[in-house]
């Protein structure tokens, strides 16, 4: 087995708390916030897959944006412009898991990046404003190729930006579907399992099982 090289990190659910968004869903449309987060989270999530099998790429700002019209439409909860400025907004703040620091100043001495489907500003600001920029070496976006993950040019990008072969990245997502396609391109992947969810039957499998980022260090060697 190559020695590890790389650490590439997905962003949203994995090193950002997407439903971090549910105290601001919560202010605007008060007893819907779970709901609101967990339908905009869907939504967002089919958009990127559907607009990479349809070949109609929009940035991860315009699918974000779309999403949340259409969960809002879907709950019956009226958005206004305000509304959607202060809830996208919300998505620049994203709070990053308790352990996410400490376990990426932990991990120094390896490449630490991003690979990510958010958009170049959208990822530049969660980063700046949860204070990781320090601790990640690299940064990447889909939006170069134009095309979401998990699309294998999407983890080749990040073998060409970061100067390894797949076999030398280890690979961190809580996505099962994120880990699917990287353990398929070649890539040694560890899923952040924090729900304790079921994983999904596509026949790959991840190297190991997290239940939080902290325990990654040890598994690397």
């Amino acid at each position: 087995m190559s020695a590890v090289r790389a650490l590439v990190f997905d962003a949203y659910g994995t090193l950002f708390d997407v439903h971090s968004v549910v105290d601001a869903c919560e202010r605007h449309f008060p007893g819907q916030g779970q709901a609101l987060s967990r339908l905009w989270r869907q939504k967002q999530l089919e958009y990127t897959w559907l607009r990479s099998l349809m070949g109609r790429y929009e940035d991860f700002a315009r699918v974000t944006a779309d999403a949340l019209a259409h969960a809002c439409a879907a709950l019956g909860l009226p958005l206004d412009e305000a509304a959607s400025r202060a809830l996208m907004d919300r998505y620049d703040h994203l709070d990053p898991y308790t352990e996410v620091p400490a376990t990426l100043d932990v991990l120094a001495g390896r490449t630490r990046a991003i690979l990510s489907n958010g958009s170049p500003r959208m990822l530049d600001a969660v980063v700046r404003n949860a204070g990781l920029g320090s601790r990640l070496e690299h940064v990447l976006s889909v939006d170069a190729l134009r095309i979401y993950k998990p699309h294998p040019s999407v983890y080749a990008m990040a073998c060409v930006q970061l100067g390894v072969d797949a076999a030398q990245v280890a690979f961190v997502s809580s996505n099962y579907w994120d880990i699917a396609g990287a353990t398929a391109f070649g890539f040694r992947t560890f899923w952040i399992n924090r729900a304790g969810v079921m994983p999904d039957e596509l026949g790959l499998r991840p190297a190991g099982i997290l239940a939080s980022l902290a325990d990654l260090p040890p598994l690397l060697g």
